[in-house]
């Protein structure tokens, strides 16, 4: 039985695919990757899948009518599979965010996002968001073109260990604690800037540098004395180079 249907917002077509209007679609696509999601398909006007996360069976649906008609996908999944309001999460692109930060809300406002406003057009509002900043080009006429933009290659320094650190803590949005996953997410974006700002890749990830025997034991220290060096940490970044997340890897790497 379905628990969560986790939604990314973008456009389909791979003339989209790097655009910031796109985010929302990179982050299911490296959930679904890292834990182990069964193959996409075709149903509800989208491309969904289906995979364990954390316990919880979670649909992951990248609608594939354009944003300004997410909503028609979005509710037609949620009727069939009787999700509630808050079993919703879904991930979208965020001016009035710093590119870099996210933020977790339920309900409120659109923000003016074509996205959002289809979907609560399309039912009630109070379904959870995965906020994630893109910044603002400073002008509202200027906006449009700034979101179906790529991403700058500089992006790539926060954008990869963002989508990395959203696919690690994802069982805690599962389980409807967004407070801890964003406390989680937040802690990880830290100390990865932390260590982008040390310069070296020995200083950047001095356990992946380890041969494997002290690796193994490095990895027995658990969340606490090293939370950016887990197993799961290796089992994404193995995926990165080898595997389904190897094309959105190389796809922000561009």
């Amino acid at each position: 039985m379905m628990k969560q249907l986790l939604v990314g917002l973008g456009n389909p077509g791979s003339s989209y695919a790097r655009n910031r209007h796109n985010v929302g679609f990179m982050a299911v696509d490296a959930i679904h990757a890292y834990w182990n999601g069964g193959p996409w398909r075709r149903k509800f006007q989208s491309e969904i899948a289906e995979a364990d996360v954390g316990g919880v069976r979670v649909m992951f649906l990248k609608p594939q009518t354009f944003m300004n008609e997410s909503g028609r996908a979005v509710v037609e999944a949620s009727r069939f599979y009787k999700f509630e309001l808050n079993d919703i999460i879904v991930v979208h692109d965020e001016i009035d965010l710093p590119p870099g930060k996210f933020r977790m809300k339920t309900g409120g406002g659109t923000g003016g996002h074509n996205g959002l406003k289809s979907i609560s057009a399309h039912m009630r509002d109070g379904y959870r968001r995965l906020r994630i900043g893109v910044g603002h080009p400073g002008r509202k006429e200027l906006v449009p073109n700034y979101v179906l933009h790529d991403f700058a290659r500089a992006d790539d320094e926060w954008l990869m260990p963002m989508m990395e650190s959203f696919a690690i803590e994802a069982p805690l949005l599962m389980a409807g604690n967004d407070a801890a996953f964003a406390s989680k997410v937040h802690r990880r974006l830290t100390m990865s800037a932390g260590r982008e700002k040390s310069g070296s890749a020995a200083s950047a990830n001095p356990i992946a540098a380890r041969p494997p025997a002290e690796k193994a034991t490095a990895d027995k220290d658990g969340e606490e004395g090293h939370p950016a060096h887990t197993r799961a940490h290796y089992k994404l970044m193995e995926r990165a180079t080898s595997g389904p997340f190897s094309a959105l890897a190389q796809l922000l790497r561009k």
